[in-house]
């Protein structure tokens, strides 16, 4: 893995801003949903079922999940119907997520969920790798471009694959292929 030239720079967001650990409040339907392997992982780890809400599968949740995964419609439709609900992480009347502290997430790097691992970072339905542009986000503001986010957070371009695969498989998707045939693929052996 490659060296972060700041590893707290997460923390140091928390401290300026809302972090990617913040939403406005009215929005938590908008919040990523967490799998069922994932939340395990995370009561493993905690020792608790605390930290959770069930959120009703809204149309403005699918929409958005649609615009993540825009190849994955007729998918993601089985997956969240309109009458089910599905967990994420819970948060405060401030919108903070419960697990974040003053020194930014509380839970181990290897226990978050996958969103939360890759966030700012995504991969477009052709394969190719890009960042979320959050006005608050310390990565993307002192960040030049996307090799740069990585360099900061101490990630490598195949270590973001294989946690986009791990995401969308741990949802039932396929991780390397979206329904159009469009190819993820979970490690760029070309660089």
């Amino acid at each position: 893995m490659a060296r972060s030239r700041d590893a707290h720079i997460c923390a140091r967001c928390a401290a300026h801003s809302g972090t990617c650990c913040r939403m406005q409040p009215g929005n938590e339907e908008l919040c990523f949903p967490l799998s069922r392997s994932e939340w395990q992982r995370i009561v493993e780890h905690c020792n608790d079922k605390g930290g959770f809400a069930s959120q009703p599968n809204t149309k403005p949740f699918l929409q958005c999940m649609k615009r993540l995964f825009p190849a994955d419609e007729k998918r993601l439709e089985a997956i969240f119907p309109p009458h089910g609900e599905h967990l994420r992480l819970a948060s405060d009347n401030e919108g903070r997520c419960l697990f974040l502290s003053a020194a930014g997430c509380t839970l181990p790097r290897e226990t978050r969920p996958w969103y939360c691992r890759l966030f700012p970072f995504w991969f477009m339905p052709n394969g190719m790798l890009t960042m979320f542009t959050p006005d608050e986000c310390l990565v993307y503001l002192e960040s030049r471009s996307v090799r740069d986010a990585m360099q900061e957070l101490g990630v490598t371009e195949n270590e973001l694959r294989l946690m986009f695969g791990r995401l969308r498989l741990a949802w039932g998707l396929d991780p390397e292929h979206d329904e159009d045939g469009n190819r993820y693929p979970l490690c760029d052996h070309t660089r």
